[in-house]
């Protein structure tokens, strides 16, 4: 059975994670097909924004499978376990070099590299029922994984960050809510129909302009400084701007 769906409606791809039984947890399988959606995205003009949620499993993703996959990677050769731990950090690499926008629908738990996926989306909308866990810390592991020690503190601050990240507590939505870590609280019915709201007016804008928006966040999120930042900004808008004045150049 397939570990992913994905469905496209006009320009706007839905991918939905398919493992309901397994409250949508990671297997070595779910790794490969997320590793080959998102390269097969990474230029595909046909898709202008992602849409990513947890369809019928009790909640968005639980994390690594770990009454399968999870022992089976500690019984691993070092190195093999090793390019395990990579191909699943990676994933979250890849969500950000896509050019589409990433749009993540939340209801229920969302654990670990769920989590992880969750902070690695565009935007975020969730179910009045989602909660969030850095759960590695609470499996005697370190709770910096799968990008959360980068990804936490830039979109809530480090001060509440640290906590989430070393104790191993559940963020509710209502604490997301008021932290910004999300744009928007709806019921669970409502959750695609915003998605599917805010996607469509992107796909109104300039396709390349969302890219280098996009391409633009990303970079400056790290940018050295002010002039650095404005840079990128500059060299954008006057790119965007001679394409759209001389077509046919």
């Amino acid at each position: 059975m397939k570990r992913l769906t994905f469905t496209c409606e006009g320009r706007i791809g839905r991918l939905t994670l398919n493992r309901p039984d397994k409250y949508n947890a990671f297997d070595d399988q779910m790794v490969q097909e997320l590793e080959a959606l998102f390269a097969s995205l990474m230029y595909n003009e046909k898709v202008g924004v992602l849409i990513i949620d947890g369809g019928t499993a009790k909640g968005f993703c639980a994390g690594l499978d770990m009454q399968g996959y999870g022992p089976s990677i500690f019984a691993m050769r070092p190195v093999d376990a090793y390019n395990a731990q990579a191909r699943m950090s990676r994933l979250m690499l890849a969500m950000r070099r896509i050019p589409q926008p990433v749009i993540c629908c939340v209801h229920g738990a969302a654990a670990g590299i769920g989590f992880s996926m969750v902070m690695a989306s565009d935007i975020r909308i969730l179910a009045e029922n989602a909660r969030f866990s850095a759960a590695y810390i609470n499996i005697g592991l370190g709770g910096a994984d799968m990008a959360s020690s980068y990804f936490l503190p830039r979109l809530i601050g480090s001060g509440r960050a640290n906590e989430y990240l070393l104790t191993g507590n559940w963020m509710s939505a209502e604490e997301a809510m008021n932290l910004g870590f999300a744009s928007r609280l709806v019921t669970k019915e409502e959750m695609i129909p915003a998605a599917t709201e805010l996607a469509t007016t992107m796909l109104s804008k300039n396709p390349l302009g969302i890219r280098m928006t996009k391409e633009a966040i990303n970079a400056n999120i790290d940018a050295g400084g002010l002039e650095t930042c404005l840079q990128m900004e500059d060299r954008n808008q006057m790119l965007m701007a001679f394409a759209m004045h001389n077509p046919n150049q």
